[in-house]
């Protein structure tokens, strides 16, 4: 422990790390002087920690206007900016890693593409993710894009790659990396450069129909331009029905199934697992939006002249209207509309007359299907007077949000965090369905709870199969509130506030210490309105 006259108070060292000299470099004047304003606080002055509002100021200085308008209307915010869910990008990365002979490569933040590939790989990717790295000179020089170029040149391989997906994530887009200036195709293998903001995407979910949207859009050229490769499984032999959000396997066989009698066919479900199934996808003559946020994937069914239905041979009723409206479509003859809905219906009556819930549910998520799996719920019996989604509003959720308002159900379109748990605070359900954070915010109150995602969503919903597939873990759930009841009541009184953490005695309050800094809360809080007065 050593003094020193030029500091206040010691300094303490422990090795002699604290003695080595460092060299500091000098700035580079002739680097920056001509920087745009914009790029140069985006890229300097807080990179990926600035706030969204100075990244999207940013990216509209750096020629990045025309996506994101594109997105906000794809996309709309409100009643919140964004709902609390994870990073955007994970969902177009994940969609680029399932499919074959697709490689993708990421340029961002090192700390983003961690986190990015930690979760994708966490979820079952066992691909490699390529990113390109920068700096600050790198980045405001132009230098990132030259190295992007270099890297899609050299992963080019149409041995063992049919496309390369590009995406920027914040920081590149707000400093405004063109991908569009990258060449359309390099020895066969298609680039696709996507922009994946944060400040510009509102959830993961949507981010899937950002790719899916561009992959499609790439395809459909393709096609204008003349034959195309054949799809690994042929050219079907009926009219088909492409099916627009990621679903359990078994649901597309099912709903092929329930086609099969009014003489149509299930299509490739996008996002695709193959770039030859959007050949086959973009052959249909409807397009089902079974998850109905995937606006820019609508858009280009909509430009190669297909129809789209929304909603999904979910429940009794949801089936019997998905039905009705898929044959409408394709102009099919009434009694064979009235064959395939004849042919199901009693069966999903019959499977949901065995499966019944008895118990109020609330529901929240940020996947998508959560108006489908409430409807679901109602049909077997559950009590449902909450849903929360993270995705927005859209026509092709109209006849579901319509179908369970008419049931006295609250929708909360964007939900954020604080709407769920105030439901379920409010509600104090039987079971809540949720997110992590609402999951443990139910437990800790004694309510049990599932996760959405891993135990809801990663289940059969269609026709017949998903009628009693619920039944089972959701009544399973709600036996186990005794259990939750002697859980908290063993841990009473502990884990929160001065009890948080690990004490081998009890910790030491200072009830006069808080009082005096909530004091100063308090004045710095007035003092903070008297300044907005001003």
């Amino acid at each position: 422990m050593t003094h020193s006259s030029d500091t206040k108070g010691y300094e303490v060292g422990y090795d002699d790390a604290g003695k080595v000299q460092i060299i500091e470099g000098e700035a580079r004047e002739d680097v920056t002087e001509a920087l745009d304003a914009g790029v140069q606080a985006t890229a300097l002055e807080g990179g990926c920690t600035a706030s969204a509002g100075t990244m999207e100021t940013a990216a509209r200085a750096a020629g990045k206007s025309d996506i994101l308008d594109q997105y906000a209307k794809d996309y709309p915010k409100g009643p919140h900016d964004q709902p609390q869910s994870m990073c955007p990008a994970f969902g177009s990365l994940r969609v680029g890693l399932r499919m074959k002979r697709v490689a993708t490569i990421l340029s961002g933040s090192a700390c983003c593409v961690y986190g990015l590939t930690f979760v994708s790989h966490f979820y079952g990717a066992r691909r490699s993710v390529g990113y390109v790295p920068f700096d600050s000179e790198s980045l405001v020089t132009g230098k990132l894009f030259e190295d992007i170029r270099e890297s899609v040149h050299d992963m080019a391989d149409p041995d063992r790659y049919d496309a390369i997906v590009v995406t920027n994530l914040c920081v590149p887009t707000a400093s405004g990396v063109p991908l569009r200036l990258l060449p359309r195709e390099i020895n066969g293998v298609r680039i696709v450069g996507i922009d994946v903001p944060g400040f510009g995407i509102p959830t993961h979910a949507e981010a899937k129909d950002v790719l899916a949207g561009a992959m499609l859009k790439y395809a459909r050229e393709e096609v204008k331009a003349g034959p195309v490769a054949r799809p690994v499984g042929g050219k079907h032999d009926r009219p088909t029905v492409a099916l627009l959000g990621e679903m359990f396997p078994a649901d597309p066989m099912m709903i092929g199934a329930m086609l099969a009698p009014m003489g149509l066919a299930a299509g490739p479900v996008v996002p695709t697992r193959e770039w030859r199934e959007l050949y086959a996808a973009l052959d249909c003559g409807v397009a089902a939006a079974i998850h109905p946020f995937y606006t820019a994937a609508v858009r280009e069914f909509q430009a190669a002249g297909r129809k789209i239905v929304g909603s999904a041979p979910v429940g009794h009723d949801g089936t019997a209207a998905w039905l009705a409206a898929i044959g409408d479509a394709y102009n099919v003859n009434p009694d064979m509309i009235a064959a395939a809905q004849n042919a199901f219906l009693p069966a999903i009556k019959g499977a949901l007359a065995g499966s019944q819930i008895n118990g109020t549910v609330t529901l929240s998520g940020y996947e998508g299907s959560e108006l489908l799996v409430a409807r679901l719920l109602i049909d077997s019996g559950a009590d449902v007077p909450y849903v929360g989604t993270a995705c927005p509003r859209t026509e092709w959720s109209r006849p579901d949000a319509e179908w369970l308002e008419a049931k006295g159900v609250k929708i909360v379109y964007r939900a954020s965090l604080e709407d769920d748990l105030a439901a379920v605070d409010a509600i104090k359900p039987d079971l809540a369905i949720g997110t992590t954070p609402v999951v443990q915010h139910a437990k800790e109150r004694g309510i049990p709870s599932l996760y959405f995602t891993n135990l809801i969503s990663a289940r059969p919903l269609m026709g017949p199969a998903g009628a009693g597939s619920l039944a089972q873990v959701v009544n399973a759930a709600i036996a186990g509130k005794e259990k939750m009841d002697t859980m908290r009541a063993f841990f009473e009184g502990v884990g929160h506030g001065d009890t948080a953490g690990v004490w081998e005695g009890s910790p030491n309050l200072r009830p006069d210490f808080r009082a005096a800094h909530q004091k100063k809360l308090d004045k710095m809080a007035r003092a903070a309105k008297a300044q907005e007065m001003i």
